[in-house]
């Protein structure tokens, strides 16, 4: 038995966001059946279905096909909000309720159903009709005004964090709300937009603004208030250095042969070495340049200052601790054989997650979900030929 083994979900998402939460609860074992209309590999929503992306998002599912504009398709999908405890959507609001599924709707169906939602900006205010977008997310929420180079101009990020937020952080909302359940009997409508979930995790960013007043700006690859940290050039590539507070600055110092810089006054506390950091970092630097990377990542971790290479994701993987943590995970897919995918990072010691089943194909579970739901052979062939199931 996983940990979510018990529960019961449905996935009617699409792109990221969405499909980033229910993996997290797949990998543990939650039950769970993605619905996609029957034309979905012609939209081709998060990119085609046998790309490495894809297989990534949608593992340990099961899939159906419906076409929701349809009133048998309703109809089979309230079936399943019976047997259900979460329900996951990323609709539009206005899609959810034209098609009859939104949230009170499937609560009058299920008092107990967990009902997941997730949207560009909320389910209510002005912007709610507004389609939703990593990138505008990430503009709007503050991101892209602290990323890069300073007056270079904004810069997103080089992955799409606030769908990957949103995921995650609604994952988490379905497991308090589950755990309330536990108390309360009854479910819950659970909220999250990529807006407001940008902003969360803007953090002390944020939290600089909203206490003191401070618009902060782009630092580049400077930290904006450990200094110094950031990236240093060495003979045969780049390192990230990390110091954080005076003792790891002075170790960092006697590593390095720059002892003059613990009691000068230009970088003796952390105020003066924000201060002056260009001239702080070009000490550093000319002193990176005389060895390799390998060396400053050992000499530096052996002296507890963090230090560490930068690598391209072919370097990722080749990496010893990498390996060792397990963060590559191969699987069987019925078509393209086995393939290799993200593993879980979440590890639990009783009951881990388990990369078990390849993103199934299309319709893949229609017709052993419709018999588990008690309906024949015939009634699904004339679903099929109508176009209601796929």
């Amino acid at each position: 038995m996983q940990a979510l083994s018990r529960f019961k979900i449905l996935d009617l998402t699409r792109v990221r966001a969405g499909p980033t939460c229910v993996r997290q609860l797949a990998d543990h074992g939650a039950q769970v059946i993605k619905i996609e209309s029957p034309d979905a590999d012609k939209a081709q929503l998060g990119g085609p279905r046998h790309g490495s992306d894809f297989q990534n998002l949608h593992r340990n599912k099961r899939g159906i096909a419906l076409d929701l504009k349809q009133p048998e398709a309703i109809a089979i999908l309230k079936e399943l909000v019976k047997w259900a405890d979460v329900l996951v959507e990323n609709f539009r609001p206005d899609v959810k309720d034209r098609l009859g599924i939104g949230y009170e709707a499937m609560a009058a169906i299920n008092p107990r159903l967990i009902y997941a939602s997730m949207s560009g900006f909320g389910e209510d205010g002005p912007y709610r009709m507004r389609p939703g977008f990593d990138q505008i997310a990430q503009g709007m929420g503050g991101l892209m005004s602290v990323t890069g180079e300073k007056g270079r101009g904004p810069m997103r990020a080089g992955i799409p964090l606030a769908d990957l937020t949103t995921g995650h952080l609604t994952a988490q909302g379905i497991l308090i709300a589950l755990l309330e359940r536990e108390v309360s009997g009854v479910g819950q409508w659970v909220q999250t937009s990529l807006l407001a979930s940008q902003i969360a995790m803007m953090d002390f960013q944020a939290a600089r603004y909203l206490m003191e007043g401070e618009v902060p700006g782009q630092a580049g690859n400077d930290h904006p208030t450990n200094i110094p940290t950031g990236v240093f050039q060495t003979s045969d590539g780049y390192i990230n250095i990390a110091t954080a507070g005076t003792p790891i600055y002075h170790r960092l110092c006697r590593a390095m042969g720059l002892e003059d810089c613990i009691d000068d006054p230009l970088f003796s506390t952390n105020k003066a070495r924000s201060a002056n950091r260009v001239a702080l970092n070009a000490r550093i630097q000319a002193v990176t340049l005389t060895n390799t990377s390998a060396y400053w990542v050992d000499s530096l971790n052996a002296a507890e200052v963090p230090c560490g290479p930068i690598y391209k994701m072919d370097e990722v993987f080749a990496d010893p601790q990498v390996k060792h943590l397990g963060m590559a995970v191969s699987v069987n897919h019925p078509k393209l054989g086995d393939i290799t995918i993200v593993n879980q990072p979440i590890k639990l010691s009783r009951t881990p997650a388990a990369i078990v089943k390849a993103t199934p194909e299309l319709g893949a579970d229609t017709d052993a979900v419709l018999h588990e739901l008690g309906h024949d052979a015939a009634t699904i062939a004339a679903w099929r030929a109508k176009g209601v199931v796929g």
